[in-house]
């Protein structure tokens, strides 16, 4: 009997609610037989990874999470600033999927030019550098923020108003005709989000999911 193959979801940040919201958000992916996906908390992580010492506080214990599981066929790191994915592909031979070049991957065959949804201004920095390295930057239509914590995304009530509010604003002012959803607390936002905005909405996690099953199906 073939033995299903497992991909571990993890969540760079300490917050469980986000990890929830990301597991939530994956649950199509139960049905899919052949794949199991497993969401996981990094133990030591900050609550919120909203500066560039959160990002680079998580890189290493993520690179040795990854050369330590034996159980895993893939990895997805699941915030949208990347963290450590080049290390921990460093580290292992299995597939490691980061969300922003996942989500941005997949914005690219849904839309001539995206728009993305960041949490706070100073997220926006650290995003245009990852998009400069891919050399994506032509295809960018804007970023905007919510201006709200990592924690307020994943549980405050009022989220998804600012999310569409922003979402407007990408599409009418910026021209954006696909969004892409910039922080994986956001998740469960995704299908009011594109209903409310009539555009395409791509959530990274599912985004990087996806191509982790397309990458161990054809191994």
């Amino acid at each position: 009997m073939q033995l299903r193959k497992k991909i571990l979801v993890v969540n760079p940040n300490s917050n469980e609610t986000v990890t929830r919201n990301i597991s939530d958000a994956l649950q199509p992916f139960s049905y899919v037989g052949d794949f199991e996906v497993d969401c996981v908390t990094l133990a030591g992580g900050p609550y919120g990874i909203e500066t560039q010492a959160d990002s680079d506080s998580v890189v290493m214990p993520l690179r040795r999470l990854v050369a330590a599981d034996n159980s895993a066929d893939a990895f997805v790191i699941a915030c949208y600033s990347d963290p450590g994915v080049h290390v921990c592909r460093e580290a292992t031979r299995r597939p490691v999927f980061g969300i922003a070049e996942a989500g941005v991957l997949s914005a690219l065959a849904r839309g001539e030019r995206f728009g993305v949804i960041a949490i706070a201004k100073r997220s926006i920095r650290r995003h245009l550098r990852n998009l400069r390295q891919l050399c994506l930057m032509d295809r960018l239509a804007g970023e905007r923020s919510l201006d709200m914590s990592v924690a307020e995304t994943a549980s405050s009530d009022g989220a998804l108003a600012r999310m569409v509010k922003i979402g407007i604003e990408l599409r009418d002012e910026d021209a954006a005709d696909v969004i892409v959803i910039g922080c994986a607390g956001m998740s469960r936002h995704r299908a009011a989000l594109e209903d409310a905005l009539g555009v395409p909405v791509i959530d990274p996690t599912q985004a990087a999911v996806t191509m982790a099953i397309g990458a161990l199906m054809f191994q």
